[in-house]
């Protein structure tokens, strides 16, 4: 049985979105170090496959493929991307699966099955519907030192409240904070 890991990079207030469009553009950018690379590569191990919605496959499909020729970029490449969308004919960067219409349903089988450990990494609404459904194992964040204010938050503001148990923490050079929790399910009132 597979385990489905969340990676997040998320500011302080909760904020993800950091693409080009974004009023702060790649506000990460000034936190990457090659010691904070290397201790996520490991987080992530070397063997996985992606669980990706399509906003997030289409900006991975253009940046990881022409990243150059190292570990993480090598490791996301191979990968099989499990993706979540309505336009499953345009999914060119592969090796690729379409998830299907009954995304709960498809994903639980997908679990079920033998093979690498499923990475999801952005795609904002996919993990809040993991987290609602109780399919995420293990939630990643990667805490940068900033407060943002505006922007697009980590989870949708419909999802029921969950409880988390505390893994480990490591800190980057640069002050990159990398908890691992634990999912635990619904939270208890």
């Amino acid at each position: 049985m597979r385990k489905i890991r969340i990676f997040e990079h998320i500011s302080l207030d909760g904020i993800i979105e950091h693409d080009g469009d974004y009023i702060y553009g790649a506000w990460t950018t000034p936190y990457r170090s090659p010691a904070g690379a290397a201790m996520l590569f490991e987080a992530y191990g070397s063997n996985f496959d992606l669980l990706l919605g399509r906003h997030t496959y289409d900006i991975f499909s253009v940046f990881w493929p022409n990243a150059g020729d190292f570990p993480m970029a090598n490791a996301i490449n191979a990968a099989t991307k499990h993706i979540a969308t309505h336009r499953p004919e345009s999914l060119e960067w592969g090796p690729v699966q379409y998830l299907g219409e009954d995304l709960v349903k498809s994903i639980r089988h997908l679990k079920s099955t033998d093979g690498p450990d499923l990475i999801t990494v952005g795609s904002s609404t996919l993990t809040s519907l993991l987290l609602d459904q109780g399919l995420a194992d293990e939630i990643v964040l990667i805490t940068y030192p900033v407060l943002l204010g505006q922007g697009k938050r980590l989870l949708s503001d419909s999802i029921n409240a969950r409880e988390l148990d505390f893994v480990s923490s490591k800190t980057t050079p640069t002050g990159l904070l990398i908890n691992t929790y634990k999912h635990l399910g619904p939270l208890k009132k």
